[in-house]
């Protein structure tokens, strides 16, 4: 049931005294747009069926300043990095964990530099992590001869190197994974990065999202896989776009593993 759904804040647990180990960095998608809110909750269940000790900052969490940085406002920027860097070291945080690529490449590349010195790592790693200590196991009946296809969100694959864990996971489901034309270090963007998520496109002949999921249809998937909320949504406006929604489903890599669980 989801009034069951355990997610302790910082702010409880420090009070009690308490020190998760991880922190789970939720970002602005996760906490505020209704469809990323569904990984945010199969995500935290996964983790509370590993029993693994962790919490969100709730109010106290702010946006990475990705989008700012992105659109060219370095100051904004470091005013919003420094205000979550100086709650993080005010609760002496250690490892973060984000289903996030815009959050992770930002608070993992760019926050040291302002004094944020943590290890940070991406939902699909510590999944995969999880997975191999045994702490979550994967039978994945349910996705037994499903072909899915996955699309590298550009801040996980090509800016930090991040190609594997995501597709160990979707192999470790006894599904088939096919790969895109245009895939790894060749991934092309799903149209939403750099700030983009936020403003209309530029006039052109074709929408970025549009292209890309013509090559994820080219694959002839039953599922399009992200593990990015912002390539989430691109992606299922593109199936809605060919009017495949029918039949394609967009889903995040922690949504497939909860399924595949029945948590």
């Amino acid at each position: 049931m989801e009034s069951e759904l355990k997610v302790p804040t910082m702010a409880e647990l420090s009070a009690a005294g308490q020190q998760p180990e991880v922190l789970f960095w939720v970002g602005c998608a996760g906490s505020f747009d209704d469809r990323a809110k569904r990984i945010t909750k199969a995500f935290a269940k996964i983790l509370n069926r590993a029993k693994v000790s962790f919490a969100v900052l709730g109010t106290e969490e702010s946006c990475s300043g990705d989008p700012a940085k992105r659109a060219g406002n370095e100051f904004l920027f470091q005013m919003q990095a420094v205000s979550n860097i100086e709650v993080l070291n005010a609760y002496e945080i250690k490892k973060v964990v984000t289903a996030c690529p815009h959050c992770f490449n930002t608070m993992r590349n760019e926050y040291p530099d302002l004094g944020g010195k943590y290890e940070v790592m991406h939902h699909t790693q510590f999944l995969g992590q999880l997975v191999e200590e045994g702490k979550i196991t994967l039978e994945g009946g349910k996705f037994k001869g499903k072909r899915i296809t996955y699309h590298d969100p550009c801040y996980l694959g090509r800016a930090n190197n991040v190609y594997e864990a995501p597709r160990d996971l979707i192999k470790k489901l006894d599904a088939e994974l096919v790969e895109m034309k245009n895939c790894k270090k060749k991934g092309l963007c799903c149209g939403a990065g750099g700030a983009q998520m936020f403003k209309e496109p530029e006039k052109g002949d074709k929408d970025v999202n549009i292209e890309r999921t013509e090559q994820a249809l080219e694959t002839k998937p039953d599922i399009i896989a992200a593990a990015c909320p912002f390539c989430n949504t691109m992606m299922t406006d593109g199936v809605k776009n060919k009017e495949k929604e029918a039949t394609i489903t967009v889903r995040d890599i922690a949504e497939l593993i909860a399924n595949a669980e029945e948590i």
